[in-house]
């Protein structure tokens, strides 16, 4: 197991402490099986996502993806308990830690800025897993630059036309909501986007394709045509989509380089483990100094790691105050470093690193994306540069 001494530094209170310790107990008991355990197929993979957020909705750990006013277990969120949760379910699973993010990120507009009746209609049901939430905001011609969107909503009388296609959605297919951004007047760039919640079963709405990965996750793309919702599915105010989107990322973003932790730490004590057990030239390879160097170089980036990520999300829970520099830093060196810890780890395992269904194999594959989704490495780059340049 990995040092955990981390949690004795200042960034965490008492609660969060035994927050991890139970949470860590919970997931060896009813996660630690299904680890190894690969999706062979589309169906087989929706079905297991399902039953992690069952899991999940059982165990009572959505309820930290609400507030208490829901359903939820905290007044408000907390990014240090979202990263830890993370962080200790990517450890075991990947699927596992995309199965709660999802949940808090599927709902977390309607947190921010929902109605109170979109709150009581979605948020006790994403608490307790009975619903399954995702949010649409990518298109094939965006990519990053969201502000380009073309997804159109068209007012008309009481209702809401939307036409247009997300891609690269998380959850499309399994989702039993959307929170999805689209185009409602002609107002230039961010300005014109708005943000509204919508059932998967509503007339118009498709999934056209589901898109296959190198570690599967359910991914698919999502058409509208002609698709009606009443104005009430709006989410916030008309063009205010922009705004919507950026402080729900700016909540889970810092997550994101909590999940990457996770991963880097499980992929080290593999890595240790290897290394002590394997032998070469009459003796452990854990004595060779060349690969000592790697251990310590693992060790110190995830150390470097943690410091990032929880120093963001001490920022807004203490601070309470945008972290857009804070967590851009926590999500691009977490999923960076995360990715070379990991190499590393194949490394060391030699041949075996690269055989299917291996742990650092696994991990080699689960942590690609992270580079890339809610915001790739480039874009976080240009964030910190504009923070510093700005300050």
């Amino acid at each position: 197991m990995s040092d955990l001494t981390y949690m004795e530094w200042p960034f965490f209170d008492d609660s969060h402490r035994e927050f991890a310790e139970k949470l860590r107990d919970w997931a060896i008991k009813e996660i630690q099986p299904l680890e190894n355990k690969e999706p062979n197929g589309n169906e087989e993979l929706d079905h297991l996502c399902r039953e992690f957020v069952k899991k999940l909705g059982i165990g009572g750990w959505l309820q930290y993806c609400i507030p208490s006013s829901h359903g939820g277990a905290l007044e408000s969120f907390d990014v240090r308990t979202l990263a830890l949760t993370r962080e200790i379910l990517g450890y075991y699973s990947g699927l596992a830690d995309f199965s709660f993010a999802m949940q808090g990120l599927g709902s977390g507009a309607i947190t921010l800025f929902g109605s109170e009746e979109q709150k009581d209609s979605y948020l006790p049901k994403v608490a307790s897993g009975e619903r399954i939430g995702a949010f649409a905001i990518s298109e094939a011609s965006g990519g990053s630059d969201v502000a380009a969107m073309k997804t159109t909503a068209e007012l008309s009388g009481n209702e809401y036309c939307i036409n247009g296609s997300k891609t690269w959605i998380s959850n499309a297919g399994i989702a039993d909501f959307y929170v999805l951004f689209a185009r409602t007047n002609d107002a230039p760039g961010s300005r014109g986007i708005s943000a509204f919640v919508i059932n998967s079963d509503t007339p118009g709405l498709s999934i056209s394709e589901r898109i296959n990965v190198i570690a599967p996750h359910p991914l698919g793309t999502l058409e509208f045509k002609n698709c009606k919702i009443p104005t009430t599915n709006m989410i916030g105010n008309s063009g205010e989509g922009f705004k919507v989107a950026m402080s729900t990322l700016d909540v889970f973003r810092t997550t994101v380089g909590g999940a990457s932790l996770g991963f880097a730490k499980r992929a080290l004590d593999e890595a240790i483990t290897r290394s002590k057990e394997r032998e070469a030239f009459g003796k452990s390879i854990s004595e060779f100094q060349l690969i000592q160097a790697k251990i310590a170089d693992m060790a110190v980036k995830i150390d470097a790691m943690a410091l990032l990520i929880y120093r963001s999300a001490w920022t807004k829970d203490k601070k309470a105050t945008r972290v857009t520099r804070e967590s851009s830093m926590a999500k691009l060196y977490g999923t960076e470093a995360a990715q070379e810890v990991i190499d590393q780890a194949v490394q060391i395992f030699g041949g075996m690193g690269v055989v299917s269904g291996v742990k650092v194999e696994q991990l080699y594959r689960e942590i690609r994306a992270l580079r890339i989704y809610e915001g790739t490495s480039e874009i976080q780059k240009l964030v910190i540069a504009g923070q510093t340049l700005g300050n």
